[in-house]
């Protein structure tokens, strides 16, 4: 069974965790859409959050992994988004949580606080946990 298209975009201090995750995804069978940045040159996170929303605005993509620095900026800006539930996301709870009561979309990591491996194991977990429903799916809704 093929696996849905998953986003990823970061800023600059993001680049080099989103570099080894991507690799890291189309590795583990994913397709993959690559949103940039693509160096460590200085940009705005808005923007990267932006073209990530975007893309689930209109369909294109259910999924999507945010990197900047601390997480906290990328998952603030792509939270603007009526479709966009983004979870910042530091350990293995977050990340099984976020997606099982809070049916999150988006997973938003720290580029400099975690390790390749750390990021790998929450992105893996993050996308592969169902939501619940049940009484979280009023409160999802609720959201919305």
């Amino acid at each position: 069974m093929e696996k849905n298209i998953v986003a990823i975009a970061s800023d600059h201090a993001g680049f080099k965790l989103k570099t080894h995750l991507l690799y890291l995804l189309q590795q583990d069978g994913y397709n993959t859409l690559d949103l940039g940045t693509n160096s460590d040159e200085s940009v705005d996170y808005p923007i990267y959050a932006s073209k990530l929303t975007a893309k689930i605005e209109n369909g294109q993509v259910e999924r999507g992994v945010l990197i900047c620095g601390s997480g906290i900026g990328i998952s603030i800006a792509a939270n603007r988004s009526p479709s966009v539930r983004a979870a910042l996301c530091r350990d293995a709870d977050d990340a099984e949580m976020s997606r099982r009561h809070n049916d999150a979309n988006v997973i938003a990591l720290s580029g400099s606080k975690i390790s390749v491996e750390e990021a790998w194991h929450l992105v893996k977990l993050f996308l592969n946990t169902k939501f619940d429903g049940g009484r979280h799916a009023r409160r999802v809704n609720q959201i919305s």
